[in-house]
């Protein structure tokens, strides 16, 4: 499985709302239960976090995390979701990172950001403009949806 995590997982380490399911998933993570791919987008984003937060991605060994760069192809969907009015363009990152994950097909796109991201009515539009657009439908789930239960 290749999830690409957003911004808010790395925030959500540190946050007591939403530390009971970020750590596992990080952990997890870190076991190799999944690749995680992370872009220079969010890799941008974290540059104003804390220490803690900016460093956690470099605890997950290599060889289950993906480096990526945003491509044209990419920007341009991301474009896309702006021009569709599926988000404005003062949100035109959290676009970069559902075009992202959309052309990449990853499993899914894993975030804490329910305005924008894990939201039924927006997941909707977001495909819409995929198809419309010759894409494939993007799933966007919470750390909670996608951690592995005890066993």
């Amino acid at each position: 499985m290749k999830f690409y995590v957003d911004t808010s997982v790395w925030g959500g380490y540190e946050d007591k709302e939403f530390s009971e399911w970020t750590i596992p998933f990080i952990e997890q993570a870190r076991q190799g239960k999944f690749t995680i791919v992370l872009s220079d987008v969010t890799i941008g984003e974290l540059q104003d976090a804390p220490v803690k937060v900016r460093e956690l991605p470099t605890t997950i060994p290599p060889e289950f995390i993906e480096l990526v760069t945003i491509t044209n192809e990419q920007l341009d969907l991301a474009n896309k979701y702006v021009q569709e009015s599926a988000l404005t363009q003062k949100f035109h990152t959290d676009a970069q990172h559902i075009a992202i994950s959309s052309i990449l097909k990853v499993d899914s796109l894993v975030s804490w950001n329910f305005k924008h991201m894990v939201n039924f009515f927006r997941i909707r539009q977001y495909n819409s403009i995929n198809l419309k657009f010759g894409y494939s439908t993007i799933d966007i789930r919470t750390p909670k949806e996608v951690t592995y239960g005890d066993e």
